[in-house]
């Protein structure tokens, strides 16, 4: 065995690159057709610059690293100029392996021969062949009997030659293309003669796809684009069927605008509603600036008049308003802007033209389901819920710094249902808020702390009333000074003081406040206390995985005093317009539980050590419990009957509240809170969120909801397992108080190793729906949904 390490320069040749042409929506053949057809071409035409026999390749990351070649017989010929390696030739670099049984380089012509079970392999991607011959000066070369895998998408695509003829051209003979292993795939596509030119068009004659032996497609000539940057086109549409919506299919259109901006406009034929249309602009202006807009329209063909079978057919039973329009829209906008100084500003807007539209197009390309999951994916933020009638819009600027914070906002509430019908129009709009805030930090020195919280706000309504003011200004101020002491072990007190300062101005034309002052002030003070202490044991576990316990009680003591203030001569545009007198103990005990286990060098994750010693620990609090209860001094003094007229006594003492959060592994977690009333000697409210799941992927999800005389509900999610390829799923809500089913379905999946099967039920708000989808992996999904 003869090796030898060689180093040299690089031959000058540029490989191409292959970038992503379609959105994500496409199928992946598409990309896989251009792409995966090309990688062995690039891969393999190295640049084998080599004036003694050093292989580097363009790509590498690292150019000057070494190539090492090792073959059972290693020679050189003067007089042709040519390196000849035979018999187990072996050539690696770093991550990139090249086998052959003999490996021919002409340093003259810049001719490589590799032959005899040719294998390569970068990285997890494998390329076999029984022979290869390329021309580095060209830039051509030839692959004869090629098969490539690539790794990422488990796609194997193969030909009986793979060449690359020009600069930008390649075909390939008897092309095929699959993600099935075996010599027998479960279903390819193949083409008699591929032809493709970058930035051009593909060419395919008598392109096929195969289910096993049997061909499902066939088209004796394919022409599909080889753009290599983003292109404008059809995207996969959707059909289905809808009890309320009929026979349906849905068209996306892609335009790849240029490298920054894009759009897809949508036509979504519904046989019984209408042709609903659709816009999305997407744009990106810098690395922390961009934006999307979207707009859909239909003209409805049904509407919700009042008449009985309008209403039962169009209408909602959860909605007692009327949907007489027509004409129906939802326009949506988030844009993110980094600004100077630090500043960054977001836009939200979200318009629906009927409290009905978002129930009625929940799921969908266009509908809320999708347009709220992109929002929290792309922003970080979401959209009202479904069902909200007012929707909020909003201009933001704010700026972040250590201890501080300004935000300053523009907020407009459109309550869709009074916009309209055009009525009375009380909703109340900041236009705009600024919050200035500072958290709690030390006043120099000294054992005083303080935080502040401040704010400006304009207040507008389109409608006033006499109890409600229409228009006018409002300067909030409210710091807060803390003495914090820690008595040796024992416990922590906390006593503090804080002064809020509120004044307003009203505008003149304000005809509800005609007779009062137009600036007003308020001044009102608030104390706290806090006193808690911490009492903890450690226990010895001696587990297999935890070694020690600690169990934390935490008693907590808060006292809070508000004067009383008779505050009706002021403005009343919110809730801190009208700061209640109080006088409360609130007292709770919290008992929290927390694991400790060691790190070891067998930890997948950890660094190893010689003698497998703990190398750190992992602490997790697997279990908390926390009772809390209010004793208001104010109820137990008031002497006014009427307050407690509806109670058979006073109530001083609040609901009993319960949270508890108990997490012993990560295939089990069990969450919940509780409110009793020691008056009543019931449970006011519950909630209860279990999560089960195991090493095999079954999970379980139950959620169950109480609130008394009002609220009664459970809702069930379940993957579960059958087999190695077959799983089923399914989600049930119901209303217990109103004894009405919200949601069904059911549904099963079959995976084998490089398709599924899809099947699937579902009935929620009285609209019905099937799906049966296949999906062929690199390929895309086709059926019904």
């Amino acid at each position: 065995m003869i090796q030898k390490k060689i180093r040299k320069k690089r031959h000058n040749f540029h490989s191409s690159k292959i970038y992503s042409l379609y959105p994500d929506s496409c199928p992946d053949i598409f990309k896989l057709i251009i792409g995966l057809i090309l990688i062995p071409i690039i891969m393999l035409i190295l640049t084998f610059n080599c004036k003694a026999a050093s292989f580097k390749p363009e790509f590498d990351n690292n150019p000057e690293a070494p190539w090492h070649i090792t073959a059972d017989d290693l020679s050189y010929d003067k007089k042709t100029g040519q390196y000849i390696a035979m018999g187990n030739v072996i050539i690696t670099k770093q991550e990139k392996r090249l086998t052959a049984d003999f490996v021919r380089f002409d340093q003259q012509t810049m001719n490589v021969l590799a032959d005899g079970h040719v294998i390569m392999t970068v990285k997890e991607d494998v390329l076999t062949g029984s022979r290869m011959e390329i021309n580095l000066e060209a830039e051509v070369g030839t692959i004869y009997n090629g098969t490539l895998f690539i790794s990422k998408n488990h796609f194997y695509i193969s030909g009986d030659t793979i060449r690359k003829t020009g600069k930008d051209t390649y075909d390939i003979d008897k092309a095929s293309a699959t993600t099935c292993d075996g010599d027998n795939p479960a279903w390819k596509i193949t083409g008699r003669n591929l032809k493709v030119t970058l930035e051009g068009y593909g060419f395919v004659q008598h392109a096929a796809l195969w289910a096993k032996k049997v061909p499902v497609i066939y088209s004796p000539f394919f022409v599909f684009p080889a753009k290599i940057k983003r292109q404008s086109g059809l995207l996969p549409p959707q059909i289905g069927y809808s009890d309320r919506k009929g026979e349906m299919y849905l068209q996306p259109f892609f335009w790849a605008i240029n490298e920054s901006s894009d759009a897809t406009f949508y036509v979504h034929h519904m046989e019984d509603r209408g042709d609903k249309i659709g816009l999305e602009y997407r744009y990106i202006l810098d690395d922390q600036s961009k934006g999307i807009l979207m707009y859909d329209f239909l003209n409805d063909m049904k509407t919700d008049d009042g008449t009985g079978e309008s209403s039962n057919k169009w209408g909602y039973e959860d909605d007692d308003e009327l949907r007489p329009n027509s004409d129906r829209y939802w326009f949506r906008m988030k844009h993110d802007q980094a600004m100077p100084f630090g500043f960054f500003a977001k836009l939200d807007i979200d318009i629906v033209s009927d409290q009905d539209y978002l129930t009625e197009f929940k799921r969908g390309h266009t509908g809320f389901e999708e347009t709220d999951s992109y929002f929290n994916k792309n922003f970080g933020r979401d959209i009202d819920d479904y069902n909200d009638s007012t929707r909020v819009n909003r201009l933001n600027l704010n700026k972040i710094w250590t201890k501080y914070s300004l935000n300053a906002e523009a907020r407009w509430y459109d309550n869709v249902i009074n916009r309209r019908w055009k009525d009375t129009d009380t909703t109340l709009q900041k236009l705009p808020f600024v919050d200035f805030n500072a958290l709690k930090q030390q006043i120099f020195n000294s054992p005083l702390y303080f935080d502040l919280d401040s704010g400006y706000t304009y207040f507008y309504r389109q409608d006033g009333t006499e109890d409600l003011t229409r228009r006018g200004h409002r300067m909030d101020v409210h710091p807060r000074v803390y003495l914090p002491y820690r008595f040796k072990n024992y416990f922590n007190i906390e006593p503090s003081l804080g002064v809020t300062e509120t004044i307003w101005y009203v505008d003149k034309d304000n005809q509800s406040l005609s007779e009062k002052e137009e600036t007003q002030s308020r001044e009102i003070y608030d104390i706290k206390l806090d006193l808690s202490t911490d009492i903890s044991r450690v226990y010895d576990a001696n587990g297999k995985y935890i070694s020690k316990i600690k169990h934390l009680i935490r008693p907590r003591v808060i006292y809070d005093y508000i004067p009383p203030m008779n505050q009706e001569k002021y403005p009343n545009f919110d809730s801190l317009d009208r700061i209640d007198k109080k006088n409360l103990i609130t007292y709770s005990i919290t008992n929290t539980f927390t694991s400790r286990s060691q790190k070891h060098a067998a930890d997948k994750h950890s660094p190893k050590n010689e003698n497998d010693q703990p190398i750190g620990y992992e602490y997790d609090q697997f279990c908390r419990l926390k009772l809390e209860q209010s004793y208001d001094i104010n109820e137990e003094k008031e002497d006014n009957p009427s307050k407690w007229a509806n109670q058979k006594s006073k109530e001083p003492f609040s609901p009993v509240h319960l949270e508890f959060e108990l997490i012993p592994n990560k295939y089990f977690s069990l969450r919940g809170d509780a409110e009793w009333s020691p008056y009543d000697n019931r449970l006011q409210s519950h909630n209860v969120w279990v999560n089960l799941s195991d090493k095999r992927g079954d999970k379980l999800f139950i959620e169950h909801r109480y609130e008394y005389d009002s609220i009664k509900s459970i809702y069930l999610h379940l993957d579960l397992i059958l087999s190695d390829r077959l799983s089923s799923y399914g989600e049930y809500e119901r209303n217990i108080h109103e004894q009405k089913d919200i949601l069904s379905s059911l549904g099963f999946l079959y995976r084998a190793q490089c398709w599924s099967i899809n099947l699937m039920y579902s009935d929620e708000d009285d609209d019905s729906r099937y799906a049966f989808m296949i999906n062929l992996y690199g390929l895309g999904e086709f059926g019904t949904n």
